[in-house]
């Protein structure tokens, strides 16, 4: 349901905001001004929410808010506001519209809203704008202009092309070709010739101390008190499920569904009489045509109904619900059984032909059947009532009993938690464990819980829900004596000493063969490209190769490879290839032209950011 609304609400191109905004002055609420209108502290604020939102459903697992905390995240999520209320600006100017078949159209092709028959399932639809707490309405209206504006990007972007001239210098760049030998000195041959002392070790610990820190830690106990705590200490006796049960009892009604179908001859509004006469007399025959073969009415209504998005889906109009359709037809469809054809049907829009395709009666689940929903909805109720008085119990004995956790488990029924290796900041691993609560791990870490051994406070770290902990072990910040660190730290020097004589080596090399144009040691030679990989040179090298100056040829470079040594290289020749590769050429050219389209939009919205006087009047939220 959440990549649902994702795909409902997120809009089709790069710029995220929210809709119906006004202008309120320019107080303190008002981050920004665009063509005269106020962009608030709140709008702001729910962009980034929804924008986490988003990266969040992208991410998965992988999420972590942290990485997004930032001043530059923000101000990205302002930037875009303000484009996309300048776009919307010059939108209203150039009286730019959405039809309402096109929006209509939009919706049905909505991916995830079609149900098991393949046909657009609207309860669905409604479901899902009702859980994002959105009318249809609302939503359809910001759709209408989101679309619209869509409509001016795709235009604007529609004028960026790169030349072909252009396009195939960058092709041939990207597939020259360039004969290289190598000769490289590993740094491990030079392993043997370096010493490593005392004063190196020494000097090498002092310079990288943050390597050998060990973090402070501890391991704590923990209860938990919450709504579900309470609900586990509740009953529920069979007088009050049935009673419940019977005072809501629409609570477990389905009502009754009816899909219909229809097929209609539109006439005009101002038609002359002989014009619906002539209409009526269309649909009269329509219907005639129904009634000889009930079963091709989908396919009739596919070839003869004047409605053009009902027909293209065999007239279909989804689940009806009270008030959707204009009163004459409504009628109509709620007096029809299952399979029944109406009469002609007239309205605002002209003759319909009406059928139900699927009527589903209303039903009621038995309480035997609901039971387990009862009793748990019964519990919650009464363990409301309770949870006040119960979290002020839990508060005061965590902290009048502060030197243990069993008396408030005891009391509330509660378990001991245990939990290791805790550090003052939270850990992303740990995701959203109680624990894991920033206002929790500051609480477990103060002076007081650290040096008396006592309690922490309640802490809420959720929506009622409460936690309250104490230090069993701790172990404050410290760093690895160096005794226990030298042989690491000898391995580590050895290393960098002998990739420092490999460089030594190779730059001496390098400079005696650009004198003596010696190539022996050196390798075969080989061809490298932008375009195509080549795991027999390292990518260090190989960067530097395409980059090297071949004015002059033979050429010759040297590249140290961190972690293996260094390099001499020969640049022999530099070609095209022989056979070209028109299928990267065409993918070439295609981004080429997709990089000037958006640097067209870009350069579009900053005009039309200076056209609706933009301006940002405080980023406070920013360096929050």
């Amino acid at each position: 349901m959440q990549i649902l609304l994702a795909i409902l609400i997120i809009p089709s191109f790069a710029l995220v905001g929210i809709s119906g905004y006004q202008s309120f002055g320019d107080d303190a609420n008002t981050v920004a001004k665009i063509d005269g209108q106020a962009l608030t502290q709140q709008e702001w604020d729910a962009a980034q929410r929804n924008q986490l939102e988003n990266f969040r459903q992208r991410m998965g697992p992988q999420f972590d808010q942290k990485l997004f905390d930032t001043p530059e995240f923000k101000n990205n999520v302002l930037e875009n506001l303000i484009a996309e209320r300048a776009i919307s600006a010059e939108v209203k100017r150039a009286h730019l519209s959405v039809s309402d078949a096109t929006l209509q159209k939009t919706i049905l092709d909505t991916p995830g809203l079609t149900g098991d028959d393949g046909k657009f399932d609207y309860d669905r639809y409604r479901k899902l704008l009702t859980a994002q707490g959105l009318s249809e309405q609302g939503y359809e209206a910001d759709q209408r202009r989101r679309m619209a504006m869509g409509q001016l990007a795709e235009s604007v972007e529609a004028t960026g092309f790169a030349p072909r001239t252009v396009s195939k210098l960058l092709s041939d760049f990207s597939a020259q070709e360039r004969e290289v030998q190598e000769l490289v000195l590993p740094a491990a041959q030079y392993l043997s010739q370096v010493k490593v002392t005392d004063e190196m070790v020494k000097a090498f610990y002092d310079k990288n101390s943050k390597f050998f820190e060990v973090p402070e830690q501890a391991k704590i106990e923990y209860v938990v008190f919450n709504a579900a705590a309470v609900a586990a200490s509740e009953t529920a006796t069979d007088e009050e499920v049935a009673n419940f049960y019977k005072q809501n009892e629409k609570r477990f009604t389905t009502p009754e569904t009816r899909r219909a179908s229809h097929i209609l001859v539109a006439v005009k509004q101002g038609a002359s009489a002989a014009d619906k006469s002539a209409a009526k007399a269309k649909a009269e025959a329509i219907l005639a045509d129904v009634r000889k073969n009930p079963g091709d009415f989908a396919k009739i209504a596919k070839a003869k109904s004047e409605d053009p998005v009902s027909a293209e889906v065999g007239g279909d109009l989804n689940v009806i619900e009270k008030g959707s359709l204009v009163k004459p037809v409504e009628d109509a469809i709620f007096q029809l059984k299952q399979g029944e054809i109406s009469n002609v049907v007239e309205s605002e829009y002209g003759f319909h032909v009406l059928t139900v395709t699927q009527l589903k009666p209303a039903s009621v689940k038995p309480l035997d059947e609901a039971k387990a929903e009862v009793v748990a909805e019964v519990k919650k109720q009464k363990a409301a009532k309770q949870y006040s008085e119960m979290a002020e119990t839990f508060t005061n004995t965590v902290y009048e009993q502060s030197d243990s956790l069993k008396p408030v488990a005891d009391k509330l029924g509660l378990k001991i938690e245990t939990a290791e290796h805790l550090s003052r900041e939270p850990s992303p691993m740990l995701g959203t464990a109680p624990f894991n609560n920033a206002k929790f791990l500051k609480a477990i870490f103060g002076d007081e819980v650290l040096k008396n051994k006592r309690n922490t406070e309640a802490v809420e770290v959720a929506p009622s829900t409460l936690i309250a902990g104490r230090i069993v072990e701790h172990k404050a910040a410290s760093k690895r004596p160096l005794a226990e660190v030298d042989a690491q730290i000898r391995q580590r020097v050895t290393i960098e000493e002998a990739a420092k004589l490999a460089r030594k080596a190779g730059e001496e090399k390098l400079a005696a063969v650009k004198k003596s144009n010696d190539v022996a040691g050196f390798s075969e030679a080989r061809l490298i490209s932008r375009a195509k990989a080549d795991n027999s040179v390292p990518p260090q090298a190989a960067a530097a190769l395409m980059k090297a100056d071949t004015s002059k040829l033979p050429a010759y470079i040297g590249v140290e490879v961190p972690g293996q040594g260094y390099g001499v290289y020969r640049i022999n020749k530099v070609q095209q290839p022989t056979q070209q590769d028109d299928a990267r050429r065409k993918m070439e050219a295609e981004r080429i032209s997709q990089a000037q389209s958006q640097q067209e939009m870009f350069d579009f919205i900053e005009a039309l950011k200076r056209k609706a006087k933009a301006k940002v009047l405080h980023t406070s939220s920013a360096a929050k």
